[in-house]
């Protein structure tokens, strides 16, 4: 339904997460993958939402003068928000121990938000979702990031791997968020082109 609405447009990802690509694919949209490195730095006095909508639309920059009536660029960020900070993507082991020893025991709020664009418009869509773990050892986090190596992910864990499926108690909001695109909220945006 949602890809024959598209069908007169070209629908570009401006992101290389696996699972943003998979949830496209999952709509039944076709897409191409166009990637450009944007450093992702947001003023200080930015907070949770303000910095997501920040960052996504920062990543649709590098774009603008080559998008024309008929692209549609999507680009997106998620971050996690916890104790008023912003965690995002650890750099190495001991900062994804830390994050994850933060995050044991508590609740905190996943915040992402999408970046929709072409020539003619912008519209910015966000969503929230409160996560909380369980208190977790130190072991099951060494194991964690030993093993699943999740450097690449916000706040240092995917709730589709090994430490959510032993280590969250409960997920209030869209788990697809969590995973990285709140997949509903980009659907309804597309159904209303």
């Amino acid at each position: 339904m949602l890809s024959s609405k598209l069908a007169n447009y070209n629908i570009i990802l401006a992101s290389g997460s696996p699972r943003r690509q998979h949830f496209l694919k999952d709509l039944h949209i076709d897409f191409e993958i166009r990637v450009k490195e944007v450093d992702e730095i947001y003023p200080n006095h930015l907070k949770g939402i303000e910095i997501t909508d920040y960052l996504a639309t920062l990543k649709s920059k590098p774009f603008e003068n080559e998008l024309t009536e008929k692209d549609i660029l999507i680009t997106s960020d998620t971050i996690v928000w916890h104790q008023n900070k912003a965690l995002g993507k650890p750099k190495d082991y001991d900062e994804a121990f830390e994050m994850l020893w933060q995050l044991s025991g508590k609740t905190h709020e996943v915040i992402t938000s999408v970046c929709i664009k072409n020539k003619n418009f912008q519209k910015i869509v966000n969503d929230t979702t409160i996560v909380e773990f369980k208190k977790l050892s130190k072991e099951e986090i060494d194991y964690y990031i030993t093993n699943y190596r999740p450097y690449d992910k916000a706040g240092a864990y995917g709730i589709q791997e090994w430490i959510g499926k032993i280590g969250i108690k409960t997920i209030k909001g869209s788990y697809f968020n969590v995973v990285g695109l709140p997949v509903h909220k980009l659907y309804e945006e597309l159904m209303k082109l």
